[in-house]
């Protein structure tokens, strides 16, 4: 049950899909993959939105090219652990939810640690390699992955809903070469927050959500496309699990 701070605070949104869906946000946890770009956007708004359980992970620290678009960070927080610096962030915005920030890296040996108790996985990545292996978890436990990923003015979206919707292997067979994309802020501000309407779409069950369909942005001349996705049925991460 919401007590009257929550109903309070919620109201606005309250308005869109009534008290039970600011419950089921409560109830919701939500694995942060990253806290950079992508990451704190997500976080922020999630927070803000009031899901209940919030965990980030993230093995780096701050430092001064971050700032630009990792907004979870301060120039003060330069050297530090990001996920301590997005823990002080979010908890200052949202003392009534719960927080865990983590510094670990997400790996095939830690991977199943770090989701108990996680009801969606945010992929706030800047690699393929590891999205692949939220892809696979999010598979395994059956369990929605919300993937965006930015490059300069560009980003895209989709979400992923096991047993429902191509993977996100189906949608990119092979990683793209790895390298360091330019970054401009407010597309991650962009993406970032297509992602996490997705999340509270998903959760209270209003709306029609990026299934099956590759939302991308073009910032620099402000367009929005969409490309339909399938599933593959001899991808090897989700074709022997049935639809």
């Amino acid at each position: 049950m919401l007590d009257d701070a929550e109903k309070k605070r919620y109201s606005r949104q309250i308005r869109l899909f009534g008290e039970d869906g600011q419950e089921k946000l409560k109830r919701t946890g939500v694995f942060i993959a990253g806290a950079g770009g992508l990451g704190s956007v997500i976080s922020l708004y999630m927070a803000a939105a009031g899901f209940g359980k919030i965990r980030i992970v993230d093995c780096d620290v701050v430092e001064l090219s971050n700032l630009n678009r990792q907004i979870l960070h301060a120039n003060a927080d330069v050297g530090r652990a990001k996920a301590q610096s997005a823990y002080e962030t979010l908890t200052g915005i949202n003392p009534e939810i719960e927080v865990e920030a983590l510094v670990e890296t997400i790996s095939e040996d830690n991977i199943d640690q770090l989701l108990q108790g996680s009801n969606l996985i945010m992929d706030a990545m800047d690699n393929f390699p590891v999205r692949y292996l939220l892809n696979r978890a999010a598979l395994q436990r059956k369990i929605p992955l919300f993937h965006g990923a930015i490059s300069g003015y560009q980003g895209q979206a989709t979400t992923i809903i096991p047993g429902k919707t191509a993977c996100l292997r189906c949608i990119f067979p092979r990683a793209p070469p790895a390298t360091t994309f330019p970054a401009l802020g407010s597309t991650c501000g962009v993406i970032g927050s297509i992602q996490v309407t997705e999340a509270v779409k998903y959760v209270t069950g209003t709306g029609k959500l990026l299934e099956n369909r590759l939302l991308f942005w073009d910032g620099l001349n402000g367009c929005l496309d969409e490309m339909a996705c399938e599933r593959n049925t001899a991808c090897r991460e989700c074709s022997d699990r049935v639809h």
